[in-house]
């Protein structure tokens, strides 16, 4: 099981390392990988408050070029040498409000794995394009532009589950992500919407390896107890 938090653009410097500092101060269920998402100003201090223990830490996103006139974008190389472990790629947000392809998806993935992080890819349907009854062949287009590899995790996001307090149902999260798997044989995250309250119900679906989680990852107790609910599932 994986629990990722995605902090979005929440937490600079000063908050990540008090949640970090705190997140080392708890006990955590050594049964789950876990590993929380920082903006880029912060990740240098989550890498450093989290050295040895056993929580990763992870981009937000990432270049498909190691270098150049690429004004804003952060390459793998550069957050390899911070320490990082992995990055986000094609977040349902970066695609909505920054026009994220699939090839972009596709290209920021390759380069990723291919400087040594893991990669959690994001894939899913908006509410019109479920209620248009195109939500599988959104998501094999989505699913489509990735190759398996052992260092990739894809995160099935209902983008009307994001930020809005709307769960997909258990049976509805399970059929999703026994659809991608028939595409791709890798494990498959559940994102929007992830709650302690929620959380035990949809980790116990067979299909789902583990929870891509937004807002609450930025406390730490949430957090932990979403992380908890992953070893009983």
């Amino acid at each position: 099981m994986l629990i990722a938090g995605n902090w979005k653009m929440y937490k600079g410097p000063e908050e990540t390392a008090h949640f970090c500092r705190q997140l080392r101060e708890h006990p955590r269920p050594t049964e789950v990988d876990i590993v929380v998402c920082p903006p880029y100003v912060s990740l240098a201090t989550a890498v450093q408050v989290l050295a040895g223990t056993d929580v990763a830490v992870a981009a937000q996103n990432v270049h498909w070029e190691s270098e150049g006139p690429f004004t804003g974008e952060v390459p793998a190389p550069m957050l390899r040498e911070l320490g990082v472990y992995g990055a986000i790629v094609g977040h349902s947000e970066r695609r909505q409000h920054f026009g994220e392809t699939d090839e972009g998806v596709s290209r920021r993935t390759r380069a990723a794995l291919a400087a040594g992080l893991s990669v959690i890819a994001c894939v899913g349907e908006t509410e019109a394009e479920r209620e248009a009854g195109e939500a599988e062949n959104v998501l094999r287009r989505q699913v489509s532009v990735l190759e398996r590899d052992e260092n990739l995790v894809v995160a099935y996001e209902p983008v009307w589950a994001i930020g809005t307090g709307k769960t997909a149902t258990p049976e509805l999260a399970q059929e999703a992500h026994a659809f991608v798997k028939s595409l791709l044989d890798v494990p498959v995250l559940y994102g929007g919407s992830v709650k302690p309250d929620n959380a035990p119900e949809l980790l116990a679906q067979p299909d789902v390896d583990g929870a891509l989680v937004g807002g609450a990852s930025l406390e730490v107790d949430s957090f932990l107890a979403i992380c908890r609910a992953a070893i009983h599932s």
